[in-house]
Parts: C-alpha cells; structure tokens; sequence
C-alpha cells in the first residue's frame, strides 16, 4: 500500500510540473499576456473575447470605460495615440476565491512617450475560463516631502 500512495504521490507531482500551476497563477498570466497580445496587433475580437460583459477599467488619465464595448474601443484607441511597445509583467497573484483572482503587474509603454505604470487585473473564471473584469491602472507619482 505504501508503494502505491509513493507513486501516486510521483505521478501527482510529475504532473502538476507538466502542465504549469495548479493554482490557476499560470492561467491568470496567460490572460495577461493575451491582453496585451491583443492590443499591440489592434484585434478589437481578440480583445473583446478576453473581457467579462460587464467590465470596466480606470486608466491611469482618470477616464473611466465600462462595459466591453467602451473598454475595446478606448483602449484600440489609445494605443494608436500612444505608440511604444506595451508590456505587462504580472508580480503576484492572489485567489479570493476558486473563481476570482487579482494580478498585479508592472505596465510599462516603451517609445516616444515612455511611461511606468501599475496594473492591478480582476479576474473572474466563467464557464471554465478567466476573464477579466476589471483593470485599474495607476501611474505612481513622486512622494510627498514629509511635513
């Protein structure tokens, strides 16, 4: 019996090796990288599909876009206002649940207008698939002198 619950306990482990995570941390990133995927090859499809319906994002000028449809046309947009090369590099992951999760990464646009930001991604499983459903995005400003 002991010889049978060592490889089941081999297997197991061989197994979660191979297919990435088994918390979810690797789906939530590949959404990520979807996203940004998305945007750089101006997809407005490709960007839609990775959004919940009702999502919204709060980009770093204070604008707010809410529902797919805002979402995709705001950020098709500024993408083509603010070239560069966009990348998302997702720091942590945190599971509040089985089917929600937020991803915190560091966004950064590289070209004629280079900038450094934070995203923090709310991520919602449905139907078996992640989905985001909210973005907020923070551009950090200098600290105050202490008083």
């Amino acid at each position: 019996m002991r010889t049978l619950l060592t490889a089941i306990a081999l297997v197991s482990c061989v197994f979660a090796q191979s297919t990435g995570s088994t918390d979810g941390t690797d789906a939530i990133k590949d959404v990520v990288r979807r996203y940004v995927d998305a945007r750089e090859s101006q997809d407005p499809k490709a960007v839609a599909s990775l959004f919940t319906s009702d999502a919204d994002q709060l980009v770093s000028t204070g604008e707010w876009r809410r529902g797919r449809d805002q979402l995709v046309k705001g950020m098709l947009a500024s993408t083509q206002q603010n070239s560069g090369k966009r990348t998302i590099t997702v720091e942590t992951v945190r599971f509040l649940g089985p089917d929600v999760a937020i991803a915190d990464g560091r966004y950064e646009i590289a070209g004629s207008s280079s900038r450094a930001m934070w995203s923090t991604f709310v991520m919602r499983r449905q139907n078996g698939a992640w989905r985001i459903e909210a973005i907020r995005n923070m551009l950090p400003t200098a600290p105050q002198p202490q008083r």
